[in-house]
Formats: structure tokens, sequence, C-alpha cells
């Protein structure tokens, strides 16, 4: 019998464009999914014909739940270097082989620039007022000479910082390892949390989600915070505690914020995070680029081949 394929939650219908997988189609039955499924019954409904499953980072989180009830499932196919939705230990007892792809986060780093500047100039209100007949509603922030606070010195947070003393910024960063020495490196001065709470312009986290950093930013932050402050996060939503967010931008703690990220994904309909004031919110774009799906969607139609041959 032919080998079966799903392809999920291709949003923009564009995975069969970004890789020639006209040989993996020539041996096996491969069904794209464009749609979203969040009830646990309805993916496995969906997914229990398959042997290969190939999931768009954490999009359809696999767990252990999910992954026993699939019988015939063989190979989990996922984007990106690793995929914490996908439970390990449940796929490894089950004999599942899991294989990654390639990644670069430039098109993150891009996007958290695009958000700070959109954030700081009002950018996506004052287009809508031109839509609107208006003309010139709000004033601005300027970002030169202000202070950027960078949670998270790693690849990403690093070239933050070279962009943002680009900008002529003064760049302070904190992780809960970060050292004197490596901040310098990078162009950013160490600082401890509380400090790049209280003198950060712009606070921009780039930290992986994990037991550590989960809630980081919550409630006692936000009341740290300048109330002219802006908190951007491209990382992981649960790092930012939903409810002191829209708590603090409510009552004015902060200017305002930008995020790409979120508890729940895709955002419930009727999240007050649609409607916030002061919140630019963006439907996680950060890794959704051209040349990042084409690595994706190539490595991806590798691994499949590679898993094929070696299966005879």
């Amino acid at each position: 019998m032919r080998v079966k394929i799903a392809v999920l939650d291709d949003y923009q219908g564009v995975a069969l464009k970004m890789a020639d997988w006209s040989a993996v189609a020539a041996r096996a039955q491969l069904d794209i999914y464009n749609d979203h499924l969040a009830d646990p019954d309805s993916v496995v409904e969906r997914l229990r014909p398959y042997d290969i499953v190939c999931v768009m980072r954490e999009r359809t989180p696999l767990r252990r739940e999910l992954i026993e009830r699939l019988p015939n499932l063989k190979l989990i196919a996922s984007t990106g270097p690793r995929n914490a939705s996908i439970d390990l230990q449940a796929a490894a007892a089950r004999g599942i082989e899991i294989a990654h792809t390639g990644y670069f986060g430039s098109p993150t780093v891009e996007l958290t620039w695009a958000l700070i500047l959109a954030s700081a100039r009002h950018i996506v209100a004052e287009a809508n007022a031109v839509r609107d007949g208006g003309w010139q509603h709000m004033v601005g922030d300027d970002l030169a000479g202000k202070t950027l606070g960078v949670i998270g010195l790693g690849n990403l947070g690093s070239k933050i910082t070279k962009v943002g003393l680009a900008f002529g910024m003064r760049v302070i960063a904190w992780s809960q390892n970060l050292t004197a020495e490596k901040a310098g490196l990078a162009g950013a001065t160490l600082a401890t949390k509380e400090e790049l709470l209280r003198h950060s312009d712009v606070i921009s986290i780039h930290l992986v989600l994990s037991e550590r950093t989960r809630g980081l930013i919550g409630a006692p932050e936000f009341e740290l915070m300048k109330p002219s402050a802006r908190l951007i996060n491209t990382s992981r939503g649960p790092i930012v505690v939903e409810s002191a967010l829209i708590t603090a931008l409510k009552e004015g703690q902060i200017a305002g914020a930008a995020i790409d990220v979120y508890d729940t994904e895709p955002l419930p309909p009727q999240h007050p995070y649609r409607t916030l004031d002061k919140l630019l919110a963006t439907p996680h774009i950060g890794y959704v680029s051209r040349g990042l799906y084409e690595r994706f969607y190539r490595d991806t139609v590798s691994n499949i081949l590679a898993w094929l041959e070696a299966r005879g």
C-alpha cells in the first residue's frame, strides 16, 4: 500500500509552491490541509490514516494523548530544529521517528523591528486614518537616544541589539545566565531584571519558553516599567502573562505593546487582544517569510525521501 502523508496547517496554501514535491507524490499519497483543527478528536479523525504527518512549527501540537491514538503514524516531519509541542517520549515509545529541518532567525529579527517601529510611530493607526480621509492624528516616539532592553541575548537577541545600536539607542540586556562579558561582546550592558524593566523605553523578549521563562513578565514586572515603555514579544506567548498585559494597557501602566505570539494559537475570535487599544497584534508571522518557508519545505521533502529510501 502507498504511504499516506498529511501536510498540516498550510494556512497560505503555499506548501506545494515552496518546494518540489513531485518525487514524494510519485511514491506516496500526499494530502495538504489549509485549515486548522483545534479539537483533539477532530485531529485524530483526520490523521488516523496517515503514516507521515508534516507539522509547521507548533501549529498542531502532537501530545501523548494524540500520538497514542494514531496507530499508523511512523514519521513526524517537523519544521525547525526543535518543536516543543511534540511529545518526544511518547513518539519514541511508539517507535515513531522525528525529522527536523534547517532554520535561520533573520525573519523574526526583521519582524521584531517592524513591530517596534510600527508601535513607536503608530504606523497602523495613521495608515488607517489616511484610508478614512484623516491626516496626522498622533505624535510618535523617537528611538534615538532611548534605552532598548533586550531580555535574552542569544542568536536573535544579539541581532536585535545591533539594530538598536544602529538607531542610536543605548542597549541593556538581561537573562538568567547572561554575563557582563557576553553582553559587552554584543554591544549591550548587563543589567539586572529590575534595572532593565525600570529603565527601558522598549523591552524586547528573545527567550525559549521553559518552566523558568513561563510567566516571566507579569503584574509585578509591569508595575516596574515606565508609563512610556513599550513591550515587544516575538518569542512565545506564555512568557508574558496575558491578563497582566491586558491590565497594564487598559490602566496605562505602559504606553503600548506589540506581540506576535499567544497562549492559544490561532487567537480565539473574541480574545481581548483583537480589540485592545495600544496593542499591535500580528498572527505569529515572525517565521513566515518566503526564504524560510522554502527552507522548511525543501528540507521536509528531503527528510521524507530519505525516510522512504531507508524503508526500501
